[in-house]
């Protein structure tokens, strides 16, 4: 399902899903991660990289974030409806420059009407834990992931 977009999502809900992702992190002993919070129209609103994840993985998780908000699809979403027609595939990341990856760990924001507030995403250990740590911190801050 492809969602409406609204560009409502403040620096302190934005704070909250990338810290409360990281705690997370943390407490399911995942390795380091870098966070990246978008906004509905693309921009970062916030991002964090903590001690010991790669110097790629900030490009990595804002490319999970981008191409879902750009899509209005989870990137999960995108690599399995997209896989097997990997011309599409090429051309949607050519097109967008390189900025998407479809894989685990860029989730849609969703406010209480169900509209894209902005995308969460996240690399630095698999793409499932990259997800489960998105999803925390979006439950965290009252939102919805989408699914």
């Amino acid at each position: 399902m492809v969602h409406p977009v609204s560009t409502s999502l403040g620096l302190d809900t934005a704070e909250t899903i990338a810290s409360e992702a990281l705690t997370h992190r943390k407490a399911q002993g995942f390795l380091p991660l870098t966070v990246v919070v978008l906004d509905a129209g693309g921009h970062i609103v916030t991002a964090k990289r903590e001690d010991g994840s790669g110097i790629v993985r900030m490009d990595v998780a804002l490319a999970k974030a981008w191409g879902a908000v750009g899509m209005g699809l989870n990137a999960r979403t995108i690599g399995e409806r997209l896989g097997g027609n990997p011309g599409f595939l090429g051309g949607i990341v050519a097109a967008s420059g390189g900025r998407v990856a479809p894989n685990h760990g860029g989730v849609l924001i969703l406010d209480d009407g169900g509209t894209v507030i902005g995308a969460v995403g996240i690399s630095g250990d698999t793409g499932e834990n990259d997800e489960l740590c998105a999803r925390a911190g979006i439950a965290k801050a009252g939102l919805t992931a989408a699914d």
